[in-house]
């Protein structure tokens, strides 16, 4: 019994301890700006690190992405090392390093997904001046649901204390005004139609208007006017699994691919059809490429229902883990067996060569569903055989 008390007590020391030594870190960093959502957390957070670092100001970013990362103050990129799954204890060392660095800025994308998680990284850890909420939509209902509500409560829980947050949130905008005025936090919404063409055409990468209208109004309320935040935003690398369009020509054929594979809830399946005004034609083949991953059970069922029911497509590739359930759900939603194949024991050479197969003169392919395994794997395929045009 005595070495049990030992044990605990000495946990206890060791935790009033690291607690104390964080308090006194996060502290020494002047400004902390917290970036969380459903979609476009990544891309928000270089963004904003991009457009302050252009600022001449010391930015540390750190964003999780479809690859963990930390860029210093000095624009080195760095992968985060980890043992084991993704815990938000990671942000205490990062918050070292930052110190470390001298960092001015602490640029940090939210890594917790259970909704108490979110609320310990937020006011216990992040403790942010400017907090940032992207969008929320109908993604991680296992975690965060059952319903979309659930989720929109849940991602309010990093609104700081006294603090300003940012906003391209429309549906659940009463929601987080409420959330914020409680904690004494000013909101400010953005308007994505501010965004020009023009603006978005420097970055290597497709991005959304909504994105760009949060990085944009961060780094004016910090001082950036836009040309200068602008030019650090075409500087930095974008996340590896930011939308990009890749055009492959093989022999009298043009293979059209665009990796969405990192948007994998409803609304940004939507969003991006009408952003690429991808609706069938004679002309183009639209063939939707799906990657499926077994632990996101409940994603793959729900995306079986709505490749059925709302992604038009002229056909539809499963591959990746979990697929069977997925093609299952789809055709018994209403969608033509005929229109879909499992290809979860085929290689990327074999999926290449049936889409191949299936292009009569031009196709556009679509990666959706999740980037993680197999979709890296495609996107490195396509990146070594076509030529990025935007």
């Amino acid at each position: 019994m005595w070495l049990v008390f030992l044990l605990v007590l000495v946990f206890f020391a060791y935790g009033v301890f690291e607690y104390r030594r964080h308090s006194y870190n996060i502290n020494q960093i002047p400004i902390r700006i917290h970036i969380n959502g459903t979609r476009g957390k990544s891309s928000v957070t270089r963004l904003i690190g991009g457009g302050l670092k252009d600022g001449n100001k010391r930015v540390f970013i750190k964003t999780t992405g479809s690859r963990p990362r930390i860029i210093d103050i000095d624009g080195n990129e760095f992968p985060i090392g980890r043992v084991g799954a993704a815990n938000i204890i990671e942000q205490l060392k990062i918050t070292r390093q930052a110190v470390v660095d001298k960092a001015e800025y602490f640029i940090v994308e939210c890594m917790a997904l259970f909704p108490g998680l979110q609320y310990i990284t937020e006011h216990q850890m992040v403790r942010s001046q400017v907090g940032i909420i992207t969008n929320i939509r109908e993604d991680h209902l296992d975690v965060m649901g059952p319903l979309v509500e659930d989720v929109a409560d849940a991602i309010c829980n990093t609104i700081p204390k006294n603090g300003i947050l940012f906003t391209a949130e429309t549906r659940f905008l009463e929601m987080i005004q409420k959330r914020a005025s409680a904690l004494g936090t000013k909101v400010i919404r953005v308007n994505p139609e501010s965004i020009s063409a023009e603006d978005l055409s420097g970055l290597s990468y497709l991005e959304h208007k909504d994105n760009m209208a949060i990085a944009l109004a961060v780094c004016e309320h910090f001082g950036v006017d836009k040309k200068s935040a602008l030019k650090g935003m075409y500087a930095i690398k974008s996340d590896f699994g930011s939308m990009k369009k890749y055009t492959l020509k093989i022999n009298d054929k043009t293979i059209e691919f665009i990796n969405a594979f990192a948007a994998n809830d409803p609304d940004s399946y939507r969003t991006i059809w009408e952003m690429f005004h991808l609706h069938r034609n004679a002309d183009k083949k639209l063939i939707v490429l799906i990657n499926s991953r077994r632990d996101r059970i409940q994603r793959a069922e729900q995306l079986g229902e709505l490749i059925a029911r709302e992604l038009e497509g002229d056909y539809f590739i499963v591959c990746g883990e979990y697929t069977h359930p997925l093609v299952h759900r789809a055709i018994k939603s209403g969608l033509s067996p005929d229109l879909i194949k499992d290809m979860r024991k085929n290689s990327i050479d074999e999926i290449f060569n049936f889409i191949y197969d299936l292009t009569i003169k031009e196709s556009m392919v679509i990666g959706i569903g999740n980037i993680v395994g197999l979709g890296e794997e495609i996107v490195g395929y396509f990146v070594n055989k076509g030529r990025m045009v935007a």
